[in-house]
């Protein structure tokens, strides 16, 4: 297939220009890559359907309107299009993922007891509520490691990947989130143990 030698950029732009087997080419190249990760962080197939074609719909759009513009990065354009869909679908859904017991989220730890009472079931409840909206407050840069580190499990080599800053800046933002974190919880006493 001569097609697998033409560049992405290359790609697009004859998509631009009109030819829309072009955009079928660059789908069925990255297709599994895309898809895998989605499934990796949703492990549901008909949402990581809906989410895989919002994706490419959105690509649609952009490529379509002339506003895309980072030549010769199509693949991680792409992927970072999803990572932000798949963001979208864990606020909407008000979904918190269980959250491992590291160190790094020790101040999350209160919400994996399943072996509470209603009454401190009401507390976590507040607690988690809380916690969101003390997300929501962090700079967008920050917010969006700590979403990814969180919600979606993903390393730092990943998160560095879909944010195209380096591992050191992503651990950077995640310091600075956690101790922005802690702040704000010392300033509201807000207590996250049981």
């Amino acid at each position: 297939m001569a097609n697998v030698q033409i560049p992405d950029a290359l790609l697009v732009k004859n998509y631009v220009a009109g030819d829309e087997s072009a955009l079928a080419t660059l789908i069925t190249r990255h297709e599994s890559k895309i898809y895998g990760f989605i499934y990796s962080k949703i492990a549901d197939r008909d949402i990581s359907d809906d989410i895989f074609q919002d994706t490419f719909i959105k690509v649609i759009k952009t490529l379509k309107s002339n506003s895309y513009n980072e030549e010769g990065k199509f693949l991680p354009w792409v992927m970072r299009i999803a990572h932000n869909l798949i963001i979208d679908h864990f606020r909407k859904n008000k979904k918190m993922p269980m959250f491992r017991e590291t160190e790094e989220f020790s101040i999350f730890s209160v919400m994996s007891d399943n072996t509470m009472n209603v009454e401190h079931q009401m507390i976590s409840d507040q607690v988690e509520m809380d916690l969101k909206r003390l997300i929501e407050e962090l700079p967008e840069d920050q917010k969006d490691v700590l979403m990814m580190r969180i919600y979606q499990d993903l390393s730092f080599k990943e998160i560095s990947e879909l944010t195209g800053v380096s591992i050191n800046t992503a651990l950077g933002r995640m310091r600075y989130a956690l101790m922005n974190l802690r702040k704000v919880i010392e300033k509201h006493q807000i207590i996250l143990t049981n």
